[in-house]
């Protein structure tokens, strides 16, 4: 199957694009290579699959309408997975323009390209930022979530509903898969994990916000990669007992779903600094300090509609998956 991959240098992308390359799929991977953290980083993910003879690479930036509409009448790709996004809560509040045009602007040009070139299915990237303000726990897809606390989730939440205009008026199957908490091998360097390893390795304090207190659903990178694959294998379907006087916001008329793809597990985060100083050997030196604006103090995922739909359900604990971190961490970083 030819399946075009958006943000294929990225964390999630690249690890995806190795899976469906390793099945035997044809990909086409389109990445703008930014410079929001260390670029050699993406090139060296990059290196694990770029000359793989079913893979093409492309630089391009998916807000420039024009060469994403070439990309699509050159490749014309089957399946389209948008993994394509300005990441991250904090960085939203400080450079809100890069959201607006990744994540809203460039979002609309894969939906309009997805349209013109009759794309069997359109895979795309949420987040557990959605729920915001929600602290109904766990948090389910059939929740509303119409209360964003950063701009990074208000444009998450718009890629929801463009999605299902498209999926409305153009009987576009898509399908919203909202990630909680990635981590991982290959990882991006602005992530807790990340930070916390390389500061606890230099000898240098960690910074550890609400204390220590909050609750993350931590979701090991192959275990979204999973997931990501069986939807992409199992287009959106429209909902036959969906009913406009009791509307469900988690399926529709129309061929449009959202998924939770979560480890069902939340770990305090002082829970998951103490496995990873015994997965380093060393001690971390922590500075206690209050939440962060447009951080949610905890994130629970309900994975039953997953399970359901797709037979599949992240299994990794933080114990195997944090270990698998830091032995790539040091292999990578050449410390012995």
């Amino acid at each position: 199957m030819k399946i075009l991959v958006t943000g294929s240098a990225g964390f999630i992308g690249s690890a995806l694009s190795l899976r469906l390359l390793n099945r035997g799929d044809e990909v086409i991977g389109i990445d703008n290579h930014n410079d929001y953290y260390d670029p050699t980083l993406k090139e060296d993910r990059l290196l694990r699959h770029i000359d793989h003879s079913h893979y093409s690479h492309i630089r391009l930036n998916i807000s420039n309408r024009e060469e994403l509409e070439n990309c699509f009448s050159e490749h014309e790709p089957r399946r389209v997975v948008n993994l394509a996004a300005q990441a991250g809560v904090r960085y939203s509040i400080e450079n809100p323009s890069a959201y607006i045009d990744s994540n809203i602007v460039g979002f609309g040009n894969i939906l309009e390209c997805c349209r013109h070139y009759e794309v069997e299915h359109l895979v795309y990237a949420s987040s557990s930022s959605v729920y915001g303000a929600n602290t109904n726990m766990p948090f389910s897809v059939h929740n509303n979530v119409d209360h964003p606390l950063s701009l990074y989730a208000a444009s998450k939440k718009s890629n929801e509903l463009m999605a299902h205009t498209y999926s409305h008026l153009y009987k576009l199957p898509t399908t919203g898969l909202r990630f909680f908490t990635v981590y991982g091998p290959w990882g991006r360097p602005d992530m807790a994990l990340f930070l916390f390893t390389k500061k606890i390795l230099a000898g240098e304090p960690i910074d550890v916000f609400n204390f220590g207190k909050h609750r993350r659903d931590f979701t090991f990178v192959d275990d979204i990669v999973e997931g990501i694959i069986r939807t992409i294998d199992q287009p959106a379907k429209s909902n036959s007992m969906w009913s406009g006087e009791n509307p469900d916001p988690g399926t529709s008329t129309a061929p449009w779903r959202v998924y939770n793809i979560g480890n069902n597990r939340p770990v305090e985060l002082i829970n998951y600094i103490d496995v990873l100083e015994k997965c380093l050997g060393k001690k971390a030196e922590k500075n206690l300090l209050p939440l962060q604006p447009g951080d949610v103090p905890d994130t629970f995922a309900d994975v039953e509609d997953l399970i359901q739909d797709t037979g599949y359900k992240p299994t990794t604990t933080i114990d195997e998956g944090i270990k698998k971190f830091v032995e790539w961490y040091l292999e990578y970083h050449e410390i012995k």
